[in-house]
């Protein structure tokens, strides 16, 4: 942990939206417009702050991240998480996971089905024929209980609980899960997540958080330059679904081994690409099972650099390919085509049904944990923090 941190570096309508900072000042939203109850849970906005002045928020609906107020080249702070300014803008949101804790299984499960210990189980679908995200009912869409407290160090940190039950859409088991997030004095978003079950069942959980390093609400990020610690995915087939195969990332446009700006190859007559419609596949990282570096992105506009660091096995990066235009964000502006990307840790989507892929089963007695760094600098951190790995 010690050594990880020393390697990394540091418009307003009724009062109803919460507007990107003219004046690069943090520009918080007002915490009644969470204030509600669903099925007479109630539902809060908190919000993280380090002695920096960078500021997370955070909501207990669905767990989920909904500003991220980091300082850009000229020590101006920009909003770089796209989201929305009320509860009922995400419950109402064309696009359903922004910020989300994702769970029982992040991204998907062909056909809904997997056998454990013999039983076939159904899932919800909802993703053409195939179960997504967890479902039309996952964790994104829950009241999760919250629990602000301050570390030891003095870091700001919130625990999110729920517990999902037996036979939520279709897993099996009643599962336990905690989401911590932590903010630290490195500019550092951590997240860390636990489970427990007492029926076996499957889990992948994750964050999908839409980040513009420019700002939510700033246009493409095609222009942004990112790397990814991986020589390889894993294809699907045109369902995007694995087809069991890993696949070299050499000579094709996947290989991000080094910064290349994110626009340059998308549009490229490669069938991965073409059944995407741009970047949406599953990088196998070169390291597995401790703490590694998986992503490193940075805007030139801006100069806001994010690292990605997990204990994972695989990272999606999804360069915003279904986005609509139809959302209007917490800046008042429409959320268009790839105007923000995801870096998604995670097991390898389908793998329940791929025995060859890291296993996500969970049995009673058994602990599951993963955790998600998300560490903001500037570009000029970017190469150092490369070097210090």
């Amino acid at each position: 942990m010690n050594t990880m941190k020393t390697g990394v570096l540091a418009l307003l309508a009724a009062g109803m939206f919460a507007c990107k900072s003219d004046d690069g000042k943090v520009k918080p939203i007002p915490a009644e417009n969470f204030r509600q109850e669903i099925d007479g849970k109630p539902v809060s906005l908190y919000t993280l702050k380090n002695a920096n002045g960078m500021t997370v928020e955070l909501t207990n609906y669905g767990a989920r991240v909904v500003s991220v107020w980091v300082p850009d080249k000229d020590g101006k702070f920009r909003d770089v998480v796209l989201g929305m300014n009320t509860l009922d803008g995400y419950r109402n949101a064309d696009e359903k996971f922004y910020g989300a804790a994702i769970g029982r299984y992040a991204n998907r499960i062909g056909d809904g089905k997997f056998t454990l210990d013999g039983k076939e189980y159904q899932l919800s679908v909802n993703d053409g024929k195939n179960h997504l995200h967890g479902g039309d009912t996952g964790l994104y869409r829950a009241v999760w209980e919250a629990f602000p407290y301050t570390t030891l160090r003095g870091e700001e940190a919130i625990a999110f609980k729920y517990r999902s039950p037996d036979g939520d859409n279709g897993y099996p088991g009643n599962l336990d899960v905690t989401v911590r997030y932590l903010l630290d004095e490195d500019n550092g978003l951590r997240i860390y997540y636990e489970a427990k079950t007492d029926s076996a069942t499957v889990v992948n959980l994750t964050n999908h958080s839409y980040f513009n390093l420019n700002g939510e609400g700033s246009g493409s990020i095609e222009d942004h330059l990112l790397k990814i610690y991986a020589d390889a995915f894993t294809p699907t087939d045109s369902t995007l679904i694995p087809t069991g195969e890993i696949r070299p990332v050499a000579g094709t446009p996947l290989d991000f081994t080094e910064f290349r700006r994110i626009g340059d190859r998308i549009g490229d007559d490669y069938e991965p690409l073409k059944i995407a419609g741009g970047y949406d596949q599953n990088w196998v990282t070169r390291e597995q099972g401790s703490l590694h570096p998986m992503a490193e992105i940075y805007s030139p506009e801006s100069g806001i650099s994010l690292s990605v660091y997990s204990d994972e096995p695989g990272i999606q990066f999804y360069s915003g390919n279904f986005i609509r235009g139809v959302d209007v964000g917490k800046s008042g502006k429409p959320y268009d085509y790839r105007s923000a990307f995801c870096l998604e840790t995670q097991k390898f989507p389908d793998s329940p049904n791929h025995p060859e892929f890291p296993s996500t089963v969970l049995r009673p007695g058994e602990g599951y944990a993963t955790v998600c760094y998300y560490y903001f600098g500037v570009k000029d951190d970017a190469a150092d923090k490369t070097a210090k790995q």
